[in-house]
């Protein structure tokens, strides 16, 4: 029962979906995707408030490269403002 459900709201989404996509075609609108989120805005936001050891720490936890790979990349980062 639950199967049919599913898949009956599947249906019922693609239907008013497919709706939205005529209207916004006969009023000329597009939509585009949010893009995604950089996973490097942290680091870029710490560097350009002076918090050099929190870009640090914060590239760490994103890549998992070790403490000197971190601090290197940081720094080249930081080298390019």
């Amino acid at each position: 029962m639950r199967e049919r459900h599913d898949v009956q709201t599947m249906h019922a989404i693609a239907r008013v979906e497919r709706k939205l996509d005529l209207i916004m075609q006969h009023l000329g609108l597009h939509y585009a995707a949010p893009a995604a989120p950089d996973p490097m805005a942290a680091v870029h936001e710490h560097l350009r408030a002076g918090k050099k050891i929190q870009a640090i720490k914060v590239y760490r936890e994103i890549t998992g490269v070790g403490l000197k790979e971190a601090k290197d990349a940081v720094e080249r980062m930081e080298a390019g403002y």
